[in-house]
């Protein structure tokens, strides 16, 4: 059986999200973006919201979003994006979020991230970068299912975008240790196992969903200088810079950054299509999961599309957030 090609787009690792969205109407499209208070976040919901789209930020820091907002529509001219509290961390707040929202959602992009330098949990023992990049987006999904499922209903499907990395290649999802009880805590593999799980997500939610008329496809946002690298220690900053001299990456614009999240979001191709992996505006390739970072900086590892693995961590997952 002969493999299937990757889906093509016309973008590059230069375009940029206001190229993609060059002659797309989103008049009427109710969108969420977390984390768009900073980085490639508020270029995603600007962009959005200067195509017609009505957005929310979905941010823990409200006042920096409140900012952002107002710079949103005097920039655009479209309609000032809402602001409301969401803190990925604290199941309360998920909760809170998904109670309050209200009618159809056509478009959730799961775009927060958190890196912390050092073992950090969460009040119910759980480790950080796996319980905010993953965990709680998963909450957040799973809770507004039914909101996207309305918003399938009245346009061309439903679309969730997971903001995962190229450092999911360095870990797979290690379900004998989720939370590093027993072995030593290192935050790049621990960063790169909720990286591979927002992969997973989107893999399985397409596979549940995708009757309901949504979709879900991860994508890699590639190098950009963000307020995500505050918390690096010194070897993960050492660890990059290698990575950046050696080839493995080249850094990008914010505005170049956000188009991927775009490509996901818009593209006519994606609309039915879901659980790929996209990297620099087009699907990536699949390399095995040995393969050598330096030498496949732009493909996706096996263990972050496999089927299996995505059902068994979307078990587990939900048994965390029953607990």
């Amino acid at each position: 059986m002969t493999a299937r090609e990757p889906v093509s787009t016309p973008f590059t690792a230069s375009s940029t999200a206001d190229e993609v969205l060059h002659g797309v109407d989103l008049s009427g499209v109710r969108a969420i973006v977390t984390g768009g208070s900073s980085g490639i976040g508020v270029e995603t919901a600007r962009a959005l919201t200067a195509a017609g789209a009505h957005v929310t930020l979905a941010v823990r820091n409200t006042s920096a979003a409140d900012a952002v907002a107002v710079a949103i529509e005097n920039s655009t001219g479209g309609i000032r994006p809402r602001v409301v509290r969401l803190d990925l961390a604290d199941r309360t707040s998920v909760t809170r979020f998904v109670d309050a929202w209200s009618g159809p959602l056509h478009l959730l992009v799961n775009n927060a991230g958190v890196v912390t330098g050092g073992l950090e949990r969460t009040r119910e023992g759980w480790e950080l970068q796996f319980a905010t990049n993953h965990l709680g987006h998963f909450a957040l999904a799973t809770g507004l299912h039914d909101a996207l499922a309305f918003g399938a209903t009245g346009r061309a499907g439903a679309r969730i975008v997971s903001v995962s990395s190229t450092a999911h290649m360095r870990s797979g999802v290690d379900f004998d240790d989720l939370h590093f009880e027993r072995r030593d805590y290192d935050p790049q593999i621990a960063y790169a196992q909720s990286k591979t799980a927002n992969s997973l997500f989107a893999v399985h939610a397409t596979n549940l969903w995708a009757s309901d008329g949504i979709v879900a496809n991860a994508v890699n946002p590639g190098g950009v200088a963000t307020g995500l690298q505050r918390n690096f220690t010194r070897h993960q900053k050492e660890s990059l810079d290698a990575a950046e001299a050696a080839g493995v990456f080249t850094y990008k614009t914010v505005e170049q950054g956000a188009a991927t999240s775009i490509v996901a979001a818009v593209f006519p191709e994606f609309a039915h299509s879901g659980g790929h992996y996209l990297d620099d505006g087009r699907e990536a390739y699949t390399v095995p999961d040995d393969a050598d970072l330096a030498q496949h900086p732009h493909g996706v590892k096996e263990w972050a599309l496999d089927p299996a693995t995505a059902e068994r961590l979307w078990a587990v997952s939900s048994d965390l957030l029953r607990a």
